[in-house]
């Protein structure tokens, strides 16, 4: 489907966090003078850095909003406190550490403009550091037992494979736009999340409220990721599978979710509690205990299943 040209430009509120690395903002932003759609505002939240002033941001970039926030909100609540002094008709949250395309934003755009039924839509991502390998080009569903899923296109060299558009599961935080108008009706990220599957749980509930999500292919952002899957901390393990268990707690009901706990339970935990042990990683093993004690810790904490609201 070729989409219709853009009459006009509605502003584009582009959201991005910084943690301790305004060097790598400042090349974000960089990047962001030469792209060529003409409406955008731009908001960086500070999620409370430790040791790296981020007034330097400011100074290079006296156009930009910046934004302090007193404490580390995790990837969903700095995102979540940009979004509330946005006065775009959409939202582009970004992470700090991409580079982006000078015309990728126009086809995002585009396609929300000329598809109402859509509610969020990110481009293609590709490796910084190896530009020619996807990192993104959608995502397969999560399945409800393993809660795993696979992302399409992941570490392929792209021959132009998935030069189309395509109704995809899952928005990649790194990049995506969503209508200020859709997430007045489903509600924000929620914050409880922090940091590893707060996107998901976001996209499921823009999906249950009938939104679809789209791949949209001619555009293009550059992640400084690591081609890798890189070393796993400890703060690595412990959010991803606490969060793991919590997108199953939200998201899967009724006799699939007693047969995922059992999965989790008798399968998926001891085994990778086995792992840890036999390869000596005592530290992992650790994370990995608390992160399963957590939800023993909450088992009745209501709070997991609130997401804070757009007024």
């Amino acid at each position: 489907m070729i989409e219709k040209p853009l009459s006009h430009f509605p502003l584009v509120s582009i959201i991005t966090v910084n943690y301790n690395q305004p060097e790598i903002t400042c090349d974000l932003l960089e990047s962001l003078t030469r792209i060529t759609y003409p409406s955008i505002e731009i908001i960086v939240v500070d999620n409370a850095s430790p040791s790296k002033n981020p007034d330097i941001i400011l100074e290079k970039y006296p156009y930009i909003t910046l934004i302090k926030s007193n404490h580390n909100l995790g990837f969903a609540g700095g995102n979540n406190l940009g979004i509330l002094v946005a006065k775009g008709k959409h939202a582009l949250l970004i992470n700090n550490d991409t580079e982006v395309d000078p015309g990728f934003l126009e086809p995002l755009i585009a396609k929300l403009e000329n598809n109402p039924e859509i509610g969020v839509v990110s481009p293609k991502i590709r490796y910084f550091f190896t530009p020619d390998t996807i990192q993104y080009a959608g995502f397969t569903p999560i399945n409800p037992i393993t809660i795993r899923n696979n992302g399409i296109g992941f570490n392929e060299i792209d021959h132009g494979q998935y030069d189309s558009d395509a109704q995809t599961n899952y928005a990649f935080g790194a990049a995506m736009v969503i209508p200020m108008k859709v997430m007045k009706e489903v509600g924000l990220m929620a914050d409880i999340f922090f940091l590893y599957y707060e996107e998901m749980d976001w996209m499921q509930r823009i999906k249950d409220a009938k939104y679809k999500i789209f791949y949209v292919h001619n555009s293009l952002v550059f992640h400084k990721d690591s081609i890798t899957t890189g070393t796993m901390s400890p703060l690595k393990i412990f959010y991803l599978n606490r969060n793991r268990l919590l997108y199953m707690r939200r998201n899967v009901h009724g006799m699939i979710a007693i047969a995922s706990l059992l999965y989790q339970v008798f399968i998926a935990i001891p085994k990778n509690l086995a792992v840890f042990l036999v390869k000596g990683q005592f530290r992992l093993f650790t994370a990995y205990v608390r992160a399963v004690t957590w939800h023993i810790k909450n088992l009745h904490n209501p709070e997991l299943y609130q997401s804070p609201r757009l007024n």
